[in-house]
């Protein structure tokens, strides 16, 4: 009895003690006991923030300006990091998102709490789906009163866990190094994709500051107010407990899938094999760590026809013999291989139903979601790879030397090409019953295009055109929202590839229905000194759903807009607006040339060019 009385006792006490260890864990006590806060320092959390992205090569970090997030931008500047500050916060996200494509790095924004965030959602949904690494910092309300009514509290984390790779919330100044070298790292890692990390205020702000705004001012009296007054200055001190200790700052590796040599060797063979192969490029196939001028002479060496899609447009130049625009439907038909690199089988390849059953076909992928959609289906990979598709290009060029496509099969597709671009371009010839055809505006430009242009396309019917006509240049110089299908990205987009390449030609392809989303970004291009060159498509309407709408339920309601006056909006923001109908046809190209060189003097600029209809896009899709 009294040894189980004993027994009893002692598990008791060690149930008390374990509480109390538990306890001083969890309230930073232990902690504390070697790692003091400097309560005197006037340093805060933004210069943590700044340190860790300055290691990482950031360049610029993309913000609309709030109380919660000012010290981040402050100490960012001061390091040298430019603060680029735009009129809305998904065009900072869209922003950053350019970066990433363009740079191989992360793109940065920043924004503050509550509705600075939610005002990003569609921004991130959009990264996440283009496979854009991304880094979203956010502020927040003070860590003592989130949930407590606090201004802009709302429950941040929930909205971003389904949208990105990894979300945390830094509860101590301690964390903010780790935790950003381990997003960043997340970020480019495996499928590449968005991060975010949301900073209480208190976690930014220097101690004398967090101090008097949190800090107990008139202490209750008694047990309870000693508890409280206690638990409230403990809180503060491990808030900055081991804040400013020196911490590794430097990159974290970055884990890409790759091909095992098994996986490379039956491709080889399967490629030796082919008559008739195909290439389908997506925008995984510019992803680091391959550069895309090697992927593009890895291409040229094969001399397998291409169809290029996303990022991957301009891969190949501007009129390669392999780099195949048209007909794609009945390419695929009669190929006997079909190399799926990058490209997914969703609605953009008809879930995969335009592949011939009969065909070979490779696939690889970072993602093994996307890599067999719909395999169970309508299609069946003959060989599935989850790894680096770039990588893979270049290892098959290399196990293939020596090896050259049958070159009849390429010809005969190109001649397909020629025969279709002759046909556009005999449409673009035609009369409207108003205003300029479209298809001629958009044949001007692209042989006026420079060539070191970079594309942004924001729009539907008429950047649907477009992507047949205007030709990318050269790998990395076109840019469009991707699977997702987002309006609006123009703004961002185009501010975020001149800032990375300042000596381009940024051109933004507009619909007049887009460009509502994003035209308030002239102010920025002003500001920053980004002269980009918007064309847009003024047909007075949403014409990509009126296609389908009007026929099928005989109604035109809500596709209406008018021909307005975009130019006068672009003069009004400090750039330069043009306004061009059928009576200046004749002097398109004058009018274009102009324009190209506003931009080059440094002024952002606006074509307003009024478009009829056409049936060039006669039985596209809206959904």
């Amino acid at each position: 009895m009294e040894s189980t009385i004993g027994t009893v006792l002692w598990c008791s006490a060690g149930i008390a003690v374990g509480g109390l260890v538990f306890a001083a864990f969890k309230l930073g006590l232990l902690y504390q006991l070697f790692h003091k806060a400097e309560t005197k320092s006037p340093r805060h959390g933004g210069e943590s923030v700044a340190e860790v992205l300055r290691a990482h090569g950031v360049k610029y970090v993309f913000t609309l300006v709030g109380g919660h997030i000012s010290p981040i931008l402050v100490a960012c500047e001061k390091l040298g990091i430019r603060i680029v500050d735009t009129r809305h916060e998904a065009t900072a996200v869209f922003a950053a998102d350019a970066v990433a494509r363009l740079s191989g790095t992360v793109g940065v924004a920043a924004v503050t709490a509550g509705p600075g965030l939610t005002n990003t959602v569609t921004a991130v949904k959009n990264a996440q789906m283009a496979e854009s690494p991304l880094l979203l910092m956010g502020g927040a309300a003070g860590t003592l009163l989130q949930g407590r009514g606090a201004l802009q509290d709302i429950d941040q984390m929930s909205l971003f866990k389904p949208l990105c790779k990894f979300c945390a919330s830094i509860r101590h100044i301690r964390e903010i190094v780790p935790t950003i070298r381990k997003a960043l790292a997340i970020a480019q890692s495996g499928t590449p994709g968005p991060v975010f990390i949301e900073f209480p205020i208190d976690t930014l702000y220097p101690f004398h500051l967090v101090s008097k705004e949190f800090g107990v001012k008139n202490p209750p009296k008694g047990l309870m107010g000693k508890i409280v007054t206690w638990y409230l200055n403990n809180h503060l001190l491990n808030l900055f407990a081991g804040a400013w200790e020196k911490r590794d700052v430097s990159p974290l590796p970055v884990d890409i899938p790759q091909a095992t040599d098994d996986q490379v060797q039956k491709c080889i063979e399967l490629v030796s094999r082919a008559k008739k192969p195909v290439i389908l490029l997506g925008s995984q196939a510019t992803l680091p760590p391959t550069p895309a001028d090697d992927i593009r002479k890895a291409l040229e060496d094969l001399g397998i026809p291409c169809f290029l899609g996303g990022m991957s447009r301009g891969m190949l130049g501007r009129d390669s013999p392999i780099h195949i625009r048209q007909n794609r439907r009945d390419a695929l038909k009669d190929a006997d291989l079909v190399l799926l690199a990058g490209t997914v089988c969703d609605f953009r390849l008809s879930y995969g139903r335009v592949l011939n059953r009969r065909s070979k076909i490779i696939a690889v992928n970072r993602d093994k979601s996307q890599l067999l959609k719909n395999s169970d289906m309508f299609w069946k990979p003959t060989v599935a790879i989850q790894g680096d598709a770039g990588s893979l290009l270049m290892k098959l060029a290399k196990g293939l030397k020596g090896y050259h496509c049958p070159e009849e099969w390429p010809q005969s597709l190109k001649a397909g090409d020629v025969t279709k671009e002759d046909n556009n371009r005999a449409k673009a010839d035609e009369k409207t019953d108003r205003h300029l055809n479209p298809l001629k505006v958009l044949h001007c430009v692209d042989e006026l295009m420079s060539e070191d242009s970079i594309i942004v396309a924001d729009g539907g019917d008429f950047v649907g055109s477009a992507a047949y006509i205007l030709r990318p240049r050269g790998p990395m110089r076109w840019l469009d929202p991707g699977a997702f299908g987002t309006l609006g990205v123009g703004g961002g987009f185009a501010l975020g590839a001149k800032l990375c390449r300042p000596e381009s030609e940024v051109w933004i392809v507009y619909g007049d229905g887009s460009l509502g989303y994003s035209v308030a970004e002239f102010d920025t291009f002003t500001r920053h000194k980004t002269p980009v060159l918007a064309l847009v498509g003024n047909d007075a309407c949403w014409s990509q759903i009126a296609r389908e709408q009007v026929p099928i339920l005989g109604s035109n309601v809500a596709c209406g807009l008018a021909f307005t006056d975009y130019h006068t909006v672009a003069d009004g923001y400090g750039g330069k607006g043009y306004l061009v109908g059928r009576e200046d046809e004749d002097r398109l190209s004058d009018i274009i040339r102009q324009a190209q060189r506003e931009t080059r003097e440094g002024r952002a600029t606006l074509l307003n060019v009024l478009i009829g209809k056409t049936d060039f896009r006669e039985g596209s899709i809206s959904v």
